[in-house]
């Protein structure tokens, strides 16, 4: 009996491992289908995001969950054409832009790439900072934010620099589980109202319909999700082996998974806004409404949800770290004739990482500073981007010359792309409008 028993055992540990083995191997599988997506919503969710899901639910509650939604949607939208364009024609966005746009859109690029950077840098910086001064401080609030801020950017140079692109990759899937866990169940624990979350979502309306409310509307929609970062998209594709029009979709399905995810960030933020009073922004904003779910639901679900605050905004600051070097390596190898071949952009080349380098050190200086009057020319180039990624896809994907008759824009697409000018142009009037006019 005993040495049946042994025999038994020792059959199954071959089996068991066999199935752990598997099981990994499907688990790695996965995440190579639906990665890119993971890294898009990851980066895509910063302090600013969240913390204008909450003021817009203090405002005007869950009767706008549709807004993030229809967010959402639209950015899909964009990086789906985005992604179609790259495996259709087998060359990036940019390429495609110098190309048929002329080398006038490489210096627009460049002078915009670099702005861009060194705002959104600065700002990224002080909110990690910010946050990790609220889970754990050591000195005062201003001190903390360069320290950490800087700490933060080193670390995550450090991580794009040792591991590469698939240990970027699983950082930031637990950055994003983490996310999804803490502030989804934060928006639980608060005890929402379901039903009026069910008519938030399939009944679009606008409470108190005035310019404030608008406004409020409007910048919920625009805010979901990246800007610039959605170029970011290709080259991730490009690390996963993506090169071919059979790749499209498979792009399509972890595009969707991505902002699924950011939508549902998008929505817990809102329902959580509506049951705790809020005020302040970004980062600060963030740590202030922990400290109201503190008094409101105890220090656990304050700790988790302020846990999940900093996943969110480092992984905003890994992601741009790891990414936007590639929109400058690409950018610099740029010619005004049409390269054919699919290579990925090398991270271990000067421009990749003397961009990383600058971008992780240079705009530290700004933590030491107050930046309104910069920030008012950042709210100009950020406004003024989406409009023109999304007219760039009508021109490009439009045309069958250009991208072939199978892979151009349909109507829903074409739809899709004007509504989302149309948009993002009343976005960017009030953003620019509001920090011009205080």
């Amino acid at each position: 009996m005993s040495e049946r028993h042994s025999r038994s055992l020792i059959l199954q540990v071959p089996l068991m491992s066999n199935a752990h083995l598997k099981s990994e191997s499907q688990s790695f599988a996965l995440l190579r289908v639906i990665g890119p997506g993971i890294l898009v919503a990851a980066t895509g969710v910063g302090a600013g995001d969240l913390a204008t899901g909450a003021l817009v639910g203090s405002t005007l509650g869950v009767a706008v969950l549709w807004a993030v939604v229809l967010g959402a949607g639209l950015k899909f939208v964009l990086n789906e054409g985005l992604a179609r364009w790259q495996l259709a024609t087998g060359t990036t966005l940019l390429e495609g832009m110098v190309q048929y746009f002329g080398r006038v859109s490489r210096g627009v690029f460049l002078v915009y790439l670099l702005m861009w950077t060194w705002f959104t840098t600065i700002a990224l910086m002080s909110a990690c900072g910010i946050a990790l001064h609220a889970i754990c401080p050591i000195s005062d609030a201003a001190s903390d934010k360069v320290t950490y801020g800087i700490a933060q950017s080193l670390l995550a140079v450090a991580l794009v620099e040792l591991g590469g692109y698939k240990l970027f990759e699983r950082v930031m899937s637990v950055c994003i589980g983490l996310m999804f866990l803490t502030v989804v169940a934060t928006a639980v624990s608060v005890g929402p109202a379901w039903s009026e979350i069910g008519q938030g979502l399939i009944m679009p309306r606008i409470p108190e319909m005035g310019i404030d409310s608008l406004r409020w509307t409007v910048a919920l929609i625009g805010g979901v999700g990246g800007t610039l970062t959605v170029l970011c998209y290709g080259y991730w594709i490009r690390e996963e082996g993506r090169n071919s029009s059979a790749d499209i979709h498979a792009s399509r399905i972890d595009l969707a998974v991505g902002y699924l995810m950011t939508a549902l960030f998008g929505m817990a933020m809102v329902i959580i806004g509506s049951r705790i009073s809020v005020e302040g922004k970004s980062a600060e904003l963030l740590v202030h409404l922990s400290a109201q779910l503190e008094q409101e639901l105890g220090a656990v679900v304050s700790w988790a949800f302020l846990l999940g605050a900093w996943g969110a905004i480092f992984s905003s600051l890994l992601g741009v770290w790891q990414s936007v070097p590639y929109l400058f390596a690409d950018f610099l190898s740029l010619s005004a004739e049409r390269r054919t071949d699919v290579s990925v952009v090398n991270t271990k080349g000067v421009a990749y990482r003397g961009y990383l380098y600058a971008m992780a050190t240079l705009p530290a200086l700004g933590l030491f500073r107050s930046f309104a009057s910069v920030q008012k020319a950042y709210a100009v180039f950020g406004a003024l981007f989406i409009p023109l990624l999304a007219l760039a896809l009508l021109l490009l994907n439009g045309s069958a010359a250009r991208i072939g008759e199978t892979h151009r824009n349909r109507w829903p697409s074409t739809l899709g792309l004007l509504f989302a000018i149309s948009l993002f142009v009343v976005y960017g009037y009030f953003e620019i409008s509001q920090t011009f006019g205080g």
